[in-house]
């Protein structure tokens, strides 16, 4: 099997948040957990649409959310507890339905990198339980990601 290859342009990502590794996201090889980080990924997720003004639920503002429908995560380096660790975010490959977020996780520290990581997303409309267009005005927000037909 081909083993998984991320790379992103650095002006995809035009988001940055950190956090610290806890105690309970370390693992029983005593370092973060990949269930763990994908719980971080999903935080600076939200707080990279949060930053932007959008509601990836849809619920506040009567429209489509933001689902995901897939991952990949490309593991570089151990990050252990107390460790503090920048996410940066943003992002890609836009489509009919939606696109990728993606995500490079370091250590400030002394600029490790630990992971780099996608979530293809597309918009659903939970009343009528399908996936939707992407809105025009989503797409508006970032006009230096590329839209694919």
């Amino acid at each position: 099997m081909a083993r998984l290859h991320l790379e992103f342009p650095a002006h995809c990502l035009c988001y940055r948040t950190e956090m610290s590794v806890r105690n309970s996201d370390i693992n029983g090889a005593r370092h973060l957990g990949n269930d763990a980080l994908v719980s971080m990924l999903s935080e600076a997720r939200s707080r990279f649409l949060y930053a932007h003004g959008i509601d990836d639920s849809g619920a506040e503002t009567s429209g489509p959310g933001i689902i995901v429908t897939d991952l990949a995560t490309l593991y570089k380096a151990e990050a252990h507890a107390r460790d503090r660790l920048r996410f940066e975010v943003g992002l890609a490959d836009f489509n009919k339905y939606g696109g990728d977020i993606v995500f490079r996780v370091s250590r400030p520290a002394d600029g490790a990198l630990i992971a780099l990581a996608k979530y293809g997303f597309v918009f659903f409309d939970y009343e009528a339980g399908k996936v939707v267009p992407i809105p025009e005005a989503f797409v508006a927000r970032f006009p230096e990601v590329n839209r694919l037909p």
